[in-house]
């Protein structure tokens, strides 16, 4: 059918699979059959491309695909001659695209801006054959409007979340005056109304769509930083942060206070850091932990929640990343029935991951599990979990000293800070206890240089350090869009350097597509240098330590550096090249 005569049409369940089928999209046994069933109450009132979609029908086009909603969109939109986008809420101006049109005007007409300019207003649309709504919207806005499609269950989702969390902005602003710096630039303002409560419903409905937002777009941190006039919230996806929103100043120290009364902290105290922790649920029913942690800053307490999903716990070492001979290798590590185990890496390369989910395979109803966290990062019932609390004199060291009179078969220290924790640890292992621990450095290696220079002695380390294991997280790439592209001999040759590996046959590069959101990545995995301390390796544990011996001899012995970690899974067409160079630091010797 001429686009022309189509203008106007209303896209209805009979005409849209009288056209799929008329372009060989559909069969008409198909199509007479989605037609001739009854529908519910709830399917009467999906849109005719959402409805369709869920039969799952096949694609006769493609023969072995169905017809999601994705490719139905994209159908309709080159048949109606307009742009097909993805409604990607981290680059939506949520303030501007709802300013745009009021929200019983987008309603009534199924539409959305999605973006907008000085001169231009992007807006999606359900129906893209109707535009009887554009005069009047380029009327009211003074600017030109350019229609495109997108899909209906998406406009349907960000219509609701978009409005909402603008009336709840809107509605806390009303409530507060000019905003009061709370810091170090205190500001007189006298006669202005209060800042928004925090227990107010606006300041209720902007928290729980900051923490599902997060949950949808799999943040593993939160972060609400206050700046003069506003404040911005930003998340960090699979290693790099986001700018999600910006709210006023005063907005932000109500949300700030109302994520502090959930996680039982001092909302009075603004002056000194505070932690905290929040258990909550997603939609679909799984609980979620997240902790909370505050810090006083020029304009006010910025907060930072990290959020631990529970079902790490759950995921095999082949999905963390550890796999062949570095699984087998710790495997091996933590069989020992006596002996410290050493993690190390900085803050974000996934320890306290590996460290759970090993200690949850080791949790058998045999032996007594017992750790010392500061603070507990995740509640887990096959653990006896204790939190270090300064206030009252539990640090690591008292702990881990109660810990050994707990019978214990395996010890758990959130980390080695000073010698004293350091020497409890030694003596643990010493009396018959698997302990595992952190360390904060580089490599492996330097895990034995750090305890040194901490203090124990090397006659204590050679005797009860079992072996150390590096790690950081690298950006997978999307399974979804990856491309295979050109070998870069001179890229592989730094990453491997200085030992000559042969290039692989093929490297794959990031694209981008809607399930990773245009970035090419999608998820993360763990490289790792894991350094058990062998008789010959013990020989080189003196004050002092010479590193560099250290490092060449745990190499021919077969330890696999950082950096050869992540070319074995670069050759797999797992990761990059680039991703492995910014994570991994190079060898030094």
């Amino acid at each position: 059918m001429n686009k022309a005569v189509m203008i106007g049409r209303v896209l209805e369940l009979r005409n849209l699979l009288d056209d799929l089928v008329a372009d060989g999209r559909l069969s008409a046994t198909d199509a007479n059959f989605v037609a001739g069933q009854s529908r519910t109450r709830e399917q009467a009132t999906m849109h005719p491309v959402s409805y369709v979609a869920s039969q799952r029908l096949e694609d006769r086009s493609q023969p072995g695909r169905t017809l999601d909603e994705q490719r139905i969109c994209q159908w309709l939109a080159e048949r109606a001659g307009l742009a097909l986008v993805h409604i990607d809420p981290l680059k939506i101006d949520v303030a501007k695209a709802s300013e745009v049109m009021s929200y019983a005007f987008a309603k009534r007409h199924g539409i959305l801006c999605v973006n907008s300019n000085s001169d231009e207003i992007q807006v999606a649309c359900k129906q893209p054959y109707l535009d009887d709504w554009v005069p009047q919207l380029e009327h009211v806005s003074r600017r030109r409007v350019k229609r495109v499609f997108a899909l209906p269950s998406d406009i349907d989702r960000y219509m609701v979340e978009f409005y909402t969390l603008s009336r709840s902005i809107s509605g806390a602003a009303g409530m507060a005056g000019p905003s009061a710096v709370t810091n170090f630039e205190q500001l007189l303002e006298l006669g202005t109304s209060k800042d928004p409560e925090a227990n107010d419903q606006h300041i209720v409905n902007i928290v729980d769509w900051l923490l599902q937002y997060a949950f949808d777009q799999r943040a593993s941190d939160i972060h609400l930083e206050p700046r003069r006039d506003i404040g911005r919230v930003r998340f960090r996806i699979d290693g790099v942060l986001h700018q999600v929103y910006e709210l006023p100043a005063s907005i932000t120290a109500a949300v700030t206070s109302r994520l502090k009364i959930l996680g039982r902290m001092n909302v009075a105290e603004k002056r000194k850091p505070q932690d905290g922790r929040i258990k909550t649920k997603r939609p679909d029913g799984t609980e979620v932990e997240l902790r909370l942690s505050t810090l006083p800053t020029a304009f006010g307490e910025k907060l930072v929640m990290r959020i631990f999903d529970p079902d790490v716990l759950l995921r095999s070492f082949t999905e963390l990343g550890l796999t062949g001979e570095d699984y087998e290798r710790w495997q091996s590590m933590l069989g020992s029935p006596h002996g410290i185990v050493l993690v190390t890496g900085p803050t974000g390369s996934g320890k306290t991951t590996t460290l759970y989910s090993s200690l949850k395979r080791l949790a058998t109803s045999e032996v007594n599990v017992s750790t010392i966290e500061d603070p507990i990062e995740m509640v887990e019932e096959a653990f006896n979990q204790t939190q270090v609390q300064h206030n009252i004199g539990l640090d690591f060291a008292t702990g881990l000293r109660t810990l050994m009179r707990q019978d214990p078969d395996i010890i758990m220290v959130g980390e080695i800070r000073d010698l004293e924790t350091a020497q409890m640890a030694v003596q643990a292992a010493l009396t018959g206890h698997l302990v595992i621990s952190t360390l904060h450095t580089n490599d492996a290696p330097t895990g034995i240089t750090r305890l040194l220079d901490l203090g124990v002695p090397s006659y204590l380390l050679r005797s009860t350090v079992l072996g150390i294991m590096a790690q950081r997280l690298v950006r997978t790439l999307c399974p979804h869009c990856k491309a295979q592209g050109e070998v870069d001999s001179d890229a592989w040759q730094q990453l491997v350097s200085p030992w000559r590996a042969p290039a692989p046959k093929a490297f794959y590069k990031p694209v981008g597509c809607l399930e990773c959101r245009n970035t090419g990545y999608l998820g993360r995995q763990g490289i790792y240098e894991i350094m058990p301390l062998s008789e010959s390796l013990q020989g080189l544990v003196e004050a002092p330590c010479d590193l560099s011996e250290l490092r060449k001899l745990a190499m021919r012995e077969g330890m696999r550096t950082l950096r050869l970690s992540g070319a074995q899974k670069v050759a797999q067409g797992i990761t990059t090249i680039e991703e492995v160079m910014r994570v991994a630091p190079p060898v030094e010797y």
